[in-house]
């Protein structure tokens, strides 16, 4: 049976329910906080949602007043208009601590408070492992990301601009690309016919026992072929060979090569006069510097047993 205490003013502590709630060991030394308010059932404010059913220590609801326009809050953010026609449960200025236990949030849920930023970091916080799955959410933009562990991509991806690979690319497809491809007596070079509807056009590369270069032209009005000047760097001159074609009529045509400190050309009959009348075709080979020369015949059961460099794995693909 219920009744009522009618007070006006208690300065120290007040108590409902036979339990004093407001500390847990009785000591001499316990000073108690003036305006202290001991409940030890559950409490109930305005108009909670399950009035009467004691779900918790205490059950907040709205109060009982509908906000209209000339009555709302005039609350001190930049979101008021969001509050416009809402009735607010609980509000709470200053900090609050929960100290164990899950916390739910069913509504929508404001933040008003001024942002923290550079705060301490935390680390070695709790784990969760296979707890979380986002789907049509992840938009990372305007910064760079860093991932510390695997990731594992079981759909499509697409990159729009460049990619830049650190390590060792392990992929089945492309191994099997290039184990065809290495392995294949001629090396097939196919495309769409370039003057043919419904043709194709194939070209088979050349093959020699050497990492060869080569450079042809013409040459007419001038006994000076003069090559690219990255043969400088990427040629070795010593191994330079030219093969000249007369064009038009007979001619006793012969070479020389002429190195120079920056660049090596070829000289048509240096010691003649006439160089005005030469007219001939030219090919010019040479075989690269940069690489190591190539092992032509080794001793091994599969390509893997080649003792000089691997082109494909100085190229990072494993």
């Amino acid at each position: 049976m219920g009744f009522q205490v009618g007070f006006q003013n208690i300065t120290d502590f007040a108590q409902i329910g036979t339990k004093d709630m407001s500390f847990l060991v009785e000591e001499e030394s316990w000073e108690r906080i003036p305006g202290t308010l001991s409940v030890s059932g559950p409490s109930y404010f305005n108009n909670t949602p399950n009035r009467g059913i004691a779900q918790a220590s205490a059950m907040i609801g709205p109060p009982e007043f509908q906000c209209n326009e000339g009555k709302k809050q005039e609350l001190d953010h930049q979101f008021a208009s969001k509050l416009k026609g809402k009735q607010i449960s609980l509000q709470v200025d200053g900090f609050s601590l929960f100290r164990s236990g899950t916390s739910e949030f069913y509504s929508e849920n404001f933040y008003y408070s001024p942002r923290t930023a550079w705060a301490p970091t935390k680390r070695y916080a709790p784990e969760e492992t296979f707890a979380t799955s986002t789907k049509h959410a992840l938009n990372v933009a305007n910064d760079n990301c860093q991932f510390n562990k695997n990731v594992f991509i079981s759909g499509r991806t697409d990159i729009g601009g460049s990619l830049k690979v650190g390590g060792v690319i392990s992929c089945a497809w492309l191994n099997g690309q290039l184990a065809t491809a290495r392995a294949l007596p001629a090396k097939p070079f196919d495309i769409k016919h370039p003057s043919k509807d419904g043709w194709r056009l194939r070209h088979v590369s050349l093959e020699g026992p050497e990492i060869g270069v080569y450079f042809r032209g013409e040459l007419q009005g001038t006994n000076e072929i003069e090559l690219p000047d990255y043969w400088n760097d990427l040629v070795d001159d010593k191994t330079i060979t030219v093969h000249l074609t007369p064009i038009g009529s007979h001619q006793n045509l012969c070479y020389a090569v002429a190195r120079m400190k920056d660049k090596t050309s070829i000289l048509v009959n240096p010691h003649g006069f006439n160089t005005h009348t030469i007219r001939c075709s030219y090919i010019v080979y040479g075989e690269r510097k940069d690489l190591k020369p190539l092992i032509t015949e080794y001793e091994g059961n599969d390509m893997f047993d080649y003792p000089g460099e691997d082109f494909v794995k100085l190229g990072g693909i494993e």
